[in-house]
């Protein structure tokens, strides 16, 4: 009869724990970012999902279509944040040992 290790599992799980917390930090560090309009609209997003950077080129604004720059806004910044989830999704792939997922590697 096999005996469960309590003490193992808990050792176990500070480790993972501990794991997480530098994936946590790491992610802070690490950028994704989207560029769209042909480059009039930039955003850059940490691993975090925290909007660090929004770029407008000037010739973007034109004050009698606002509403042009606003879809641009959004779908710069929609396209980085799903960027940043997928490099927050490899890193904790990576941390308990599975293999990569996904289309490709981060777009940092």
């Amino acid at each position: 009869m096999s005996s469960f290790d309590f003490s193992r599992m808990m050792k176990q799980a500070q480790a993972l724990s501990g794991q997480m917390q530098q994936i946590q930090e790491e992610l802070k560090r690490r950028t994704a970012e989207a560029t769209v309009g042909g480059g009039m609209v930039r955003a850059v997003v940490n691993g975090k999902l925290e909007l660090l950077k929004l770029e407008i080129d000037p010739q973007a604004v034109d004050p009698r279509d606002v509403r042009m720059l606003q879809d641009l806004v959004v779908a710069a910044v929609n396209q980085a944040m799903t960027r940043a989830q997928e490099l927050a999704q490899q890193e904790m792939a990576r941390a308990v040992g599975l293999p990569p997922f996904g289309g490709g590697g981060p777009h940092a």
